[in-house]
């Protein structure tokens, strides 16, 4: 009974890692997508120079 238990344990935890990878991935597509969108279309300073997307 215990082996049993251990697989069905491990196969839980693959799944689980899977998905969470699975999320990431998405997360990550979509952050690029943002940044890329603020680099852009990112204003013009009164200079007609592009100025810093960021705030840093």
């Amino acid at each position: 009974m215990v082996p049993i238990l251990l697989v069905l344990l491990l196969v839980l935890i693959l799944f689980g890692a899977g998905f969470a990878v699975e999320v990431l991935w998405w997360i990550a597509i979509a952050v690029l997508v943002l940044w890329l969108l603020g680099f852009l279309l990112r204003g013009t300073t009164a200079g007609g120079t592009r100025g810093r997307w960021y705030r840093w």
